[in-house]
């Protein structure tokens, strides 16, 4: 039987709980293809899934939400694909974190010539939770304040751009000035040093004491609680990640009636990249942002060898925009 290698975890754990395996590899069965991969995406979501705050179905699992490669071979039943084809995808099943491996056919979104499988593994992910955001939980009209919480990681990057280009004005937080550089360079109008500065009277003053419309955090902690004080009335604040404190449990008086707000808490990877009426359509939406000019940061790129120091430098804030892993 053929192998792959792949990057397992055995049990939950840290960085170190990242094993690079040799696994053995069937033949694609109804409804699947192979796929030689290219790059895989490396998402905080898979820091979640290896510290066990995700549950996966069993152990040892793979890690990886998304990737782009060139279909290897192609199962019974599948029709649109054939052997050579580039593709990109994002969602469930983990498992990008490996050379080669099988994959729901329905999961493929091949790739228009211009788009290099780097790009699309650095975008997939992150452009579809941007069109999640501002197509669905909020749609974007002209003149919104959009707030976005790390404005130079992998998310910040392309929400900036894509709320830019709806014509909304995006104020970013950062942490020091080489991030703030990259968020100017990627679509936010304002940038706050966040260490430096409160956030939240920098927005009350950017936007004449009226607070932003929409706000994006990842962070979680005390960062999304003060989030709150940032916000017009009827705003909404969007919940996505906990990179830098677990959520707070919150009192619905929090959120009004003073303040008048709303807070969301959506999830891109399990109700909106499996819902097939939303998943290939939204997917072409991200890729025909890119071929008009929506540009991914891709930040570092490891080798799959190296996987754990891309996972400590994920956790550590030490990294921009997106994060790929060579496979």
């Amino acid at each position: 039987m053929p192998s792959t290698h792949a990057i397992r975890i055995h049990a939950p754990g840290g960085p170190e709980a990242l094993s690079l395996d040799t696994v053995p590899l069937a033949e694609p069965g109804p409804g699947e293809i192979l796929v030689r991969q290219a790059f895989s995406g490396v998402n905080f979501v898979d820091v979640y899934h290896r510290t066990g705050l995700y549950g996966q179905p069993a152990l040892p699992a793979g890690l990886g939400v998304e990737g782009a490669g060139t279909v290897e071979q192609v199962g019974s039943g599948v029709a649109g694909l054939r052997e050579g084809d580039r593709i990109a995808y994002a969602g469930l099943p983990t498992g990008s974190y490996a050379g080669r491996r099988l994959l729901p056919a329905d999961r493929a979104i091949r790739l228009p010539d211009g788009i290099g499988l780097d790009v699309a593994a650095a975008v997939l992910v992150r452009g579809l939770t941007a069109h999640m955001l501002f197509e669905r939980v909020r749609p974007l009209r002209p003149g919104d304040t959009v707030l976005i919480q790390a404005a130079a990681g992998g998310v910040g990057v392309i929400a900036s751009q894509w709320a830019k280009r709806r014509g909304a004005t995006v104020i970013g937080t950062v942490g020091d000035a080489r991030k703030a550089e990259l968020a100017k360079a990627h679509g936010a109008d304002h940038v706050i040093l966040y260490r430096e500065t409160d956030f939240v009277a920098a927005v009350r003053d950017l936007t004449g004491g009226r607070g932003a419309d929409m706000a994006i955090d990842g962070v979680g902690g005390d960062t999304l609680l003060r989030t709150f004080d940032a916000m017009a009335p009827y705003g909404l604040v969007a919940s996505l990640g906990q990179v830098g404190g677990s959520l707070p449990t919150i009192d619905v008086g929090e959120l009004g009636p003073a303040r008048s707000i709303a807070l969301a808490r959506p999830s891109v990877l399990r109700h909106y990249l499996p819902d097939p009426a939303i998943y290939p359509r939204a997917a072409a939406e991200v890729l025909a942002e890119v071929e008009a000019g929506l540009r991914p940061l891709i930040g570092a790129v490891y080798p799959l060898a190296e996987v754990a120091e891309a996972h400590r430098a994920l956790e550590a804030g030490r990294t921009s925009g997106s994060v790929l892993l060579e496979v």
